[in-house]
């Protein structure tokens, strides 16, 4: 299906009416502006595909916006990493933005502001200043500062810029109306003192503007025709309307804040300030820890950005929140990775089998198939010999009729290989079970058109010659909570749901190709699961991240 001939989202819709309004068509302009305070999560995946596909299907410039006005939380490694995730996920934004380019506009205007009767400065107390605001059903009061004159205020703003002040003495709050019943307009902050360094300004300021002040008039100033946000925002469309009536100029496009709903992900949190806390209190290693939902993470873990892009348009854009199951996200890459994944195979928990019958020192390379879902993908070879390694629960010595793997008295096919028949096993002292002694049929070869190759067994096991076998360090990766929604419980912290199994480390044995793969290589262990090269990896050392299994558990989801 064309993007023209899908069903229009009410975003959509909403910038089909203004074009139907007259809107021209060429003033469209879209923006992605995140805060560098930390990495962007699977959540802005949704607002980077709706504003850069907007962007695509109105052939319209996207801006690429960092919101900087809090240099306390921010830092040069996140705006690398945004950047980074933008393009990986494959859009290209037309113009590199930052809110800390307009400080000067920005102050200007508060200037202006000031100098029309619209904006105090406070010395009050944060504590005096919310014992003021009132609630939602009892207007606010006045600030005793309210009605300062135009020339203190200014004089007090200028000793506010030139640092004179400590932090959280002075702020610049706009007047509007301490009765409004939107508390957000009752005189809310524009500026605070914080006498930090900026990432790219350095200590060239020592105010900084609010968001509220500085979001709306940096559309303006990019003259963005359509600023989208998520649903928390929604109260603060009147500020921000409020904010562009007092500098707006009729000649120029004025910005459009309209708003849509957050996608939450299950067993997972997308709060930018409590995936900190899980990097800061050693819960995961880092931002780009595979565990997490940040981009960075899915990437590494495995996740191709197609799968991303996919799942965003699968949970589509809404109006109101909602808790998708994470089972949807996995499914979008298991279905991609099945078509682009070459196949190996690889031993995670090994168990030693031998084939008595097969000669001794004699070794063969054998034909495998890289992707049966793609015809140009080819063949490779894989070495066989005598002794190999199978996956312990593919043998019992005993199993009912419903066991097709390996079991004494019965056949299987190696994959790739022969059919052979378990004779007996050998234990330890402990009863455990650790080598499988099996014949095998020398006419059974796959692939060689033998009578004995047609013949049918009901089990295919995946396996690996020991003599070859590459070993490989894998880490298997679960839900990083084991509650479905953690952070939604009141009388609970979320890190009181962190899954103490997130994370196991392994040894794997695998086909002896694979020493060449690179970081980032993305491949199936068949029956297994699919697997992606970690940049931990080292020419000594190589390391596999688990992505997702093979097992589609969607249509649970699709049966609900």
């Amino acid at each position: 299906m064309s993007d023209d001939s899908k069903p229009l989202n009410f975003i959509e819709h909403i910038v089909e009416e203004d074009l139907a309004n007259n809107f021209p068509k060429e003033h469209l302009r879209f923006r992605f502006p995140p805060e560098p305070n930390g990495y962007l999560h699977i959540g802005h995946a949704s607002s980077i595909s709706l504003n850069f596909g907007l962007g695509l299907r109105y052939n319209a410039p996207v801006n690429l916006r960092f919101d900087d006005t809090n240099p306390a939380k921010e830092e040069q490694e996140f705006v690398d990493a945004i950047k980074r995730d933008v393009e990986w996920l494959g859009y290209q934004w037309d113009t590199e933005r930052y809110a800390s380019d307009y400080f000067q506009q920005l102050y200007d205007w508060a200037i202006y502001l000031v100098k029309k009767g619209k904006a105090y400065v406070d010395d009050q107390s944060s504590e005096e200043m919310a014992a003021q605001k009132g609630t939602p059903t009892d207007p606010g009061m006045n600030s005793p500062n309210r009605d300062r004159s135009v020339e203190e205020n200014l004089a007090l703003f200028n000793q506010m810029k030139k640092g004179d002040f400590e932090e959280g003495t002075h702020v610049l709050r706009a007047k509007i109306d301490m009765s409004s019943s939107n508390m957000l307009m009752r005189d809310p902050i524009m500026y605070r003192v914080l006498h930090k360094a900026h990432h790219r300004t350095n200590t060239d300021w020592c105010i900084y503007p609010m968001y509220d002040w500085t979001h709306g008039e940096s559309d303006y100033i990019e003259q963005v025709s359509h600023s989208f946000c998520t649903l928390e925002f929604a109260m603060h469309r009147e500020l921000y309307d409020w904010f562009l009536d007092q500098v707006y100029d009729e000649k120029k496009v004025r910005p459009k804040q309209r708003e849509f709903a957050r996608r939450n992900l299950s067993h997972t949190v997308v709060s930018k300030r409590k995936l900190a806390q899980l990097v800061e209190n050693g819960v995961v290693n880092s931002w780009d820890d595979p565990r997490m939902p940040t981009i960075s993470g899915l990437r590494r873990r495995g996740y191709t950005p197609e799968s991303i892009r996919n799942f965003t348009e699968t949970i589509g854009i809404a109006k109101r929140d909602n808790l998708i199951d994470v089972s949807l996200l996995e499914f979008q890459v298991r279905n991609h990775l099945n078509k682009i994944a070459p196949r190996v195979m690889g031993v995670l928990d090994p168990l030693k089998v031998v084939i008595t019958n097969y000669p001794e020192g004699e070794e063969e390379w054998l034909d495998a198939e890289n992707n049966p879902e793609d015809e140009t993908a080819g063949s490779r070879k894989v070495p066989f010999s005598r002794e190999f390694y199978i996956e312990k629960e593919d043998f019992r010595e005993e199993a009912n009729k419903k066991f097709f793997r390996l079991k004494l008295g019965k056949e299987v096919r190696l994959k790739n290989a022969y059919i052979i028949k378990a004779e007996s096993c050998t234990k330890d002292t402990d009863g455990n079970i650790i080598e499988v002694q099996c014949t095998y049929d020398p006419k059974s070869k796959s692939g060689s058109g033998t009578e004995e190759s047609l013949r049918k067994v009901k089990g295919t096991l995946h396996w690996v010659s020991i003599k070859h076998a590459l070993k490989a360090e894998v880490r298997l990766y679960d839900r990083l909570f084991t509650e479905e929604s953690p952070d939604t419980h009141k009388d609970k912290d979320f890190m009181e749901f962190v899954n103490p199994d997130s994370l196991q480390v392994i040894t794997g044995l695998l086909e002896p190709h694979l020493k060449d793969a690179k970081i980032g290589d993305r491949v199936q262990f068949q029956r297994m699961g699919y697997f992606c090269v970690d940049k931990d990896s080292t020419t000594e050392k190589l390391v596999f991240n688990k992505t997702v299994g093979l097992r589609d558990s969607w249509a649970k989801i699709s049966e609900k």
